[in-house]
């Protein structure tokens, strides 16, 4: 079974894999913290304007799910953490820019959810331009396609995924995305024992003709088929007793700050918006946390954090 999941894709550009900084690991979201913290400190000791400038910009190149998600909570640091950290820097001159190539952000979820995501985003102080695509980026500024500069030092890449596929797979077996096509009990296209699951699989069925979303509930919801499908297989070593795959989809949601995020139900169709929204995000991530006393634990973590808006960054 081959679940190697996906990794940062950064489409070729060999300045954006040298300078940019991806967050698909809690290796890189560490390094990420320690860049961010690194430039606050840095700030406090430069005197020239042009540098301090770069060093207090920060860009966010995609509007999905991570991108909106840490827009949002950079924004919170600056409005509740950032100026107790460091009394000496102006924060007003703190900018925070979410750069999206198509015309909305959470492109995958409703219109009501690309909508709110954005008006949230900009109450929060967050620069949102949509349209937008980059061309380069050098470590000091970021380019983009119509010549437009934004001079930064830190950009977080958030802006695609390729599937991490092992070596010595056909190329015919790839799909876009770098990702291996299955058939619907996700056997590798050729193969009777090999299988493949995930973000790094691409599987077409009716509902979902050009591949699923790369999420963690297919890859959950794929696993426990090829589960059932093994034991079927060994107790009654026939394979017509084989279930073919249906992604059950439970629905998206994406948290934007402090007391915001958006949440779409397909069935019923539902939409919820703002505090109510961030209600059922903190619950659901709660209840998938494991054990009581890992979930009484957070739950402590985060009233504390909620009530004294630290979060204890450095």
């Amino acid at each position: 079974v081959i679940a190697t999941g996906a990794g940062t894709n950064f489409f070729g550009n060999k300045n954006l894999m040298e300078h940019a900084l991806p967050m698909k690991s809690t290796v890189e979201a560490l390094q990420l913290r320690y860049q961010l913290l690194k430039n606050f400190e840095t700030a406090t000791t430069v005197t020239d304007e042009k540098q301090l400038q770069q060093l207090m910009n920060i860009v966010v190149v995609g509007g999905g799910p991570t991108g909106v998600e840490l827009s949002g909570a950079i924004a919170d640091m600056k409005r509740f953490v950032l100026h107790k950290d460091y009394p000496e820097l102006d924060f007003s001159k703190m900018n925070i820019y979410l750069l999206e190539g198509t015309a909305k952000t959470l492109g995958a979820m409703s219109e009501k959810s690309s909508a709110q995501s954005r008006k949230y985003l900009e109450k929060l102080g967050v620069t949102v331009k949509t349209g937008t695509l980059l061309k380069d980026y050098d470590g000091e500024k970021i380019t983009f396609q119509n010549g437009d500069v934004i001079p930064s030092k830190m950009v977080i890449w958030a802006a695609g995924i390729k599937g991490n596929v092992p070596e010595g797979i056909d190329k015919t077996l790839l799909a876009k995305g770098n990702r291996i096509k299955i058939d619907r009990q996700c056997k590798v296209q050729g193969f009777e024992n090999i299988y493949a699951i995930g973000d790094v699989a691409y599987m077409e069925e009716p509902a979902w003709p050009n591949g699923h979303p790369q999420v963690a509930p297919v890859a959950m919801q794929m696993a426990d088929l090829i589960a059932t499908n093994l034991l079927r297989v060994e107790m009654r070593s026939s394979k017509k007793y084989l279930q073919d795959f249906t992604y059950y989809d439970k629905g998206s949601m994406a948290t934007v700050g402090r007391n915001l995020a958006v949440v779409d139900m397909p069935k019923p169709k539902l939409h919820f918006g703002g505090f109510f929204a961030w209600l059922i995000w903190m619950s659901l991530h709660l209840m998938l946390i494991l054990g009581v006393k890992n979930r009484f634990f957070v739950f402590i973590n985060w009233l504390y954090n909620y009530v004294t808006y630290d979060q204890n960054l450095r």
